[in-house]
């Protein structure tokens, strides 16, 4: 007999379902009748609050039901289709958590648990500004129903097992059966669920026609937030690739990685222009637009990943919800364009450009590069699709289409991050421009210098490696310049504090950072960029070598030399496994052993890949365990040696901080009337964070 927990989390789900439609019908007929100043039996503001309420239980009815599936893992109930396919008795207990985002439905109930987890703070805070918060949770609640309309007669999570119900389930596919697994997914859909949240406070603010900026402070703090998230998934699903894969790299443009970088880079055009809307009343269509078109990228990409569009080792099973994400976007992009056209005259621009050498300009051409960066990854993302339309065959469009058209793109966003803060807001003088260019400038020249003559010579490299060894060099230049150029401004105003306060360079720098957490988070933001652009431009030096290996013999890479100790197998409940014993050393002294991997999973009839990694500072041993040969049984090992891999994760974790600090509440006292009267305009902008 079945147990009552699938019971109860269709009940759940069929009761979250009823309460969003009211948080959205009710909701909004109060807000019509505030509106037009309706006298109605029952108060507006009570209707109002009714719905609140409704939402609040909306997220407490989807709770129990992930929570109903997540018992159906633990408790191995396998009459419940969706554990069957995705669970099995000997899988590990957390990836029998993990089970609830590994499938369709799965994945659909955690994106409906966290958008009414999101809608939920939203309404707890309504207090902030209570119409523009009431006409936010509205348009989340229409979300919210569109999501569990899918749940409850698309792709039902609790449907039961037809037939007889096995003794044992399918297992989870063999690729999530890593740590990072438990976390990536999450993380990915918090930043992509979280996009829902500035859509709504823009989509209502538009509505309503809202007075004044502060909507705009709202929203780009719950940007930077969902921003964040979505940075930490897509770079833990780039060391997923990286760890569990095989292929040697972290970042293949694969359709679904491309479906999480699109709303990334829009959502990085916003949080750099909003700040000219809040400085200056400026680029107000620009910046609903770049929210419109975040959040429904995320729609796309979903689409993208569910519906069987297009092939990748991400996406789910192909399946007949992506009709309905194709009439939920199109009716999406309705409902933003209408309310654009009505009411485009309240986004009247306060202030023109007034010259092209200015911080507006800067942020102006790092829109517009990273919106042209953006179609381009959607161009070729879905040109199978339009060339399958167009001519009856899919094209596809591999890596180097990519890297070709996004490598000089992001090359030119590298340079725009140490150059945009150089300058001054309205209009920047050439005095200002030879002092605060001066040393970037050298830098970028002296860095080049220093490479070639350390032997960095891309003309003499072959013509294959020749493109790639070029721009690893423009890479490190420009990195060189923008580190210059973040560095020389801390600095300038660490002295500036210095002078006011009394304080050594290190407390001023400290103070100053606390003083302006805003703008020196962005900083840090853009050093961690540097760090990571840097790692990336060392994929040009990468080297590969492949070799079957018996016991006692050798293969040497770079200064490295792997000699195989053994090679043997092992097994347990869940998996068999195949593995070879390499000892590493370098010179002579021996640094290591390592161990990589072929797993063969019982319950899926699968097997995978399990690498084995030597990090270091410089570069990354990676070795894989491809098989045997099958006629000396012997394991064929092959060996990459990629640079500056590491950096790549410093990186990230440098702009995790970043947004942390730019996220924490400031502490501005106001400069001394004297400390302010002896300042330059530059450095009273660097202290005050203008």
């Amino acid at each position: 007999m079945p147990h009552p927990m699938p019971q109860f989390g269709s009940f759940a789900l069929l009761l979250a379902l009823c309460l969003s439609a009211y948080t959205f019908l009710a909701g909004a007929f109060a807000l019509v009748a505030m509106q037009r100043g309706l006298q109605l039996r029952v108060s507006a503001e009570r209707l109002a609050e009714t719905a609140r309420r409704a939402g609040l239980g909306s997220f407490i009815a989807v709770l129990c039901a992930a929570i109903a599936l997540i018992w159906a893992a633990f408790t191995n109930d396998f009459s419940v289709e969706y554990i069957r396919e995705h669970s099995n008795i000997a899988l590990h207990p957390a990836y029998k958590f993990s089970a609830l985002w590994s499938g369709q439905e799965g994945s659909l109930l955690l994106w409906s648990f966290l958008t009414t987890g999101y809608a939920f703070v939203l309404r707890l805070r309504h207090r902030t500004d209570v119409r523009l918060f009431a006409y936010a949770s509205v348009i989340l609640a229409a979300i919210q129903i569109f999501f569990l309309a899918l749940l409850n007669f698309a792709a039902e999570p609790f449907s039961l097992t037809r037939g007889v119900i096995p003794a044992d389930g399918n297992g989870l596919n063999p690729l999530l059966q890593y740590p990072e697994m438990v976390i990536h997914p999450p993380m990915l859909y918090l930043g992509y669920v979280g996009f829902s949240v500035p859509f709504a406070f823009a989509l209502g603010a538009l509505m309503m026609k809202y007075p004044g900026e502060k909507w705009i402070r709202i929203t780009r703090r719950w940007t930077l937030v969902t921003w964040l998230f979505l940075t930490v998934g897509i770079s833990l699903g780039m060391h997923w690739a990286y760890a569990v894969l095989g292929w040697g790299g972290y970042w293949g443009w694969d359709p679904v990685e491309n479906a999480s970088f699109l709303p990334w880079l829009t959502a990085t055009a916003f949080l750099h222009s909003v700040m000219m809307q809040e400085k200056r009343g400026m680029m107000k269509k620009w910046n609903v637009w770049l929210i419109f078109l975040t959040f429904m990228l995320t729609i796309l990409g979903t689409l993208l990943t569910r519906s069987g569009i297009v092939s990748s080792v991400h996406a789910f099973a192909q399946s007949s919800i992506g009709d309905w994400f194709t009439t939920f976007l199109c009716i999406i992009f309705a409902v933003c364009l209408f309310t654009f056209f009505k009411q485009s005259a309240h986004l009247k621009s306060e202030h023109k450009l007034e010259a092209v050498v200015s911080r507006e300009s800067s942020f102006l051409f790092n829109n517009l590069v990273l919106l042209v960066a953006c179609f381009t990854v959607l161009f070729g993302t879905l040109f199978p699709v339009l060339s399958e339309y167009v001519q009856g065959s899919k094209v596809t469009m591999g890596a180097p289409f990519f890297n070709r058209v996004a490598v000089p793109i992001g090359l030119f966003l590298l340079l725009l991050t140490g150059v945009g803060p150089l300058l001054a807001w309205r209009a920047t003088s050439l005095r200002s421009i030879r002092r605060n260019f001066v040393l970037p400038c050298a830098a970028i020249l002296g860095s080049a210098a220093i490479l070639m003559l350390s032997g960095l010579h891309p003309w003499s490299a072959s013509s294959e490696d020749l493109e790639g060894q070029l721009y690893a060099l423009v890479c490190f230049s420009i990195g060189a310049g923008v580190f210059t150029a973040i560095l020389a401004e801390f600095l300038r105003g660490a002295h500036v504090v210095a002078t006011q306060t009394g304080k050594n360079l290190v407390a001023s720098g400290w103070t100053l950072m606390m003083r302006n957490n805003r703008r020196y988070g962005g900083y840090l933001v853009h050093f961690g960029i540097v760090v990571l652009f840097a790692g990336l431009a060392g994929a040009a030096f990468n080297q590969s070598k492949e070799l079957e290996m018996g016991f006692g013999d050798s293969l040497t890479i770079g200064n490295y030399k792997l000699v195989c100790l053994s090679y043997t197998q092992d097994s347990n409940a869940n998996y068999d496994t195949d593995f070879a014993l390499l000892d590493v050393y370098r010179g002579n002294k021996k640094l290591t052993q390592m161990t990589p991997e072929k797993r063969f999973y019982t319950a899926s009839q699968t097997s995978s890949t399990i690498v084995a990694i030597h990090s270091t500072v410089l570069r990354d041993l990676y070795v894989i365990f491809l098989g045997r040969n099958p006629e000396t049984n012997r394991p064929i090992i092959k060996v990459f040696l990629n640079p500056l891999v590491s950096w790549i994760w410093a990186g990230v974790a440098i702009v995790f901080a970043g947004t942390v600090l730019a996220l924490l509440p400031g502490l501005r006292p106001m400069l001394s009337n004297k400390a302010a009267s002896v300042m330059p305009d530059r450095e009273l902008q660097t202290v005050s964070g203008d």
